[in-house]
């Protein structure tokens, strides 16, 4: 992989002695990787990741991962908040529902994949750690969206990807189970959290909550 590196000033050291715990995955929402590292870059937007990954899979280094970089904003997940202080941003570039909500290039993915592996190691985040910006904020946003390849990353031990199982117990049963494995749903209504659910591990699925919503759920690691 082809490595830049682009400094951005948008950071500052992690609060109350935190470490990082998660991944945060993120989409830019833009039309080129270059344009939304210049933002990343641009202390005027008071934003910043510490990676961004482009679609023929450059990497570049914006913000050392020991600091805290301006990534996440509101949310929480396992019911804490600060996660810019607890988590490592990276964002991928694709333009999201500027085109359609593409799919992520192979080298991107590659780069992705090896880059975990680092971070996972230098840290020891386990799996369960590597989430999306639309789980810790659901309602809020919809990122990396519906097109991200989750299951690919499970299956190389990178993330949490569960098959689709039909149970009962409606909405109770389901805010119990995605409460456990660390939605916000203090912070967040069911309906939210259901849409935020379903872009990561039932993308396909709309309507109301279903027996598989449910199912799929109570399957996730507490």
């Amino acid at each position: 992989m082809r490595l830049i590196r682009a400094s951005s000033p948008n950071f500052g050291p992690r609060r109350d002695g935190l470490r990082p715990t998660l991944v945060v995955l993120h989409h830019t929402a833009m039309q080129t990787a270059e344009a939304a590292v210049e933002r990343l870059c641009d202390p005027g937007a008071e934003v910043s990741a510490h990676w961004v990954i482009g679609g023929d899979g450059t990497l570049w280094a914006l913000v050392d991962e020991a600091e805290r970089a301006w990534h996440a904003g509101a949310g929480s997940w396992q019911g804490r908040g600060d996660v810019n202080s607890r988590s490592i941003g990276i964002e991928l570039a694709n333009p999201g529902p500027l085109a359609g909500c593409p799919p992520f290039p192979e080298p991107q993915m590659a780069t992705l994949e090896a880059l975990l592996d680092g971070i996972r190691g230098r840290w020891g985040i386990g799996a369960p750690g590597v989430i999306a910006h639309s789980d810790m904020a659901p309602g809020r946003k919809a990122d990396p969206g519906r097109a991200f390849d989750w299951r690919r990353l499970a299956l190389g031990g990178r993330a949490v990807w569960v098959p689709e199982r039909a149970a009962p117990g409606g909405e109770p049963a389901f805010a119990a189970a995605a409460e456990r494995f660390g939605y916000p749903l203090a912070d967040a209504g069911l309906a939210d959290v259901l849409a935020a659910f379903r872009l990561r591990f039932r993308p396909w699925a709309s309507g109301p909550l279903s027996p598989e919503d449910v199912g799929t759920a109570e399957d996730l690691p507490a």
